[in-house]
């Protein structure tokens, strides 16, 4: 799939065979019986071209992954705890990355509604503990992290 994907246009079995075969050794039939498994389950869709198919993904990389993590965490018994402790194990550039995806999927920003103060350290910590149950080591031992 990785080829595939790569390339983003209908491949034949030849050149994902040629391109594999500048890191290894491997023969025409087990790629071709690769590509076949993989229209057999869906993955990708082929066109006869002559005595050949070209293959081509049936979806994007970015939407094989997020059905990925979507049934990854749907299987869970506490979906929501599930997310803290995965945004917990980010990078700052993943959370940054995130913060921008969520930005897309609700549109355009809706005014602010002006929140009671808490305290700067425990802000928005204890609704989230109490909905999922699940309380982010990092942030109980203080903004050191210690």
């Amino acid at each position: 799939m990785t080829r595939v994907w790569k390339w983003n246009r209908p491949v034949t079995v030849r050149e994902v065979l040629e391109d594999l075969q500048q890191e290894r050794s491997i023969a025409y039939t087990t790629v071709m019986t690769v590509l076949d498994n993989l229209h057999q389950k869906g993955w990708v869709r082929r066109e006869a071209e002559g005595r050949a198919y070209r293959y081509e993904a049936v979806s994007t990389r970015a939407a094989y992954a997020a059905a990925l993590m979507n049934d990854a965490w749907s299987q869970s018994d506490n979906p929501a705890a599930a997310l803290v402790a995965f945004f917990g194990m980010m990078s700052e550039e993943q959370r940054r990355d995130l913060r921008d995806a969520v930005r897309i999927v609700q549109g355009p920003e809706q005014p602010e509604q002006p929140e009671q103060p808490e305290q700067p350290e425990q802000a928005g910590q204890t609704e989230a503990v109490e909905h999922t149950g699940y309380e982010n080591p990092a942030s109980a031992q203080g903004p050191t992290g210690r």
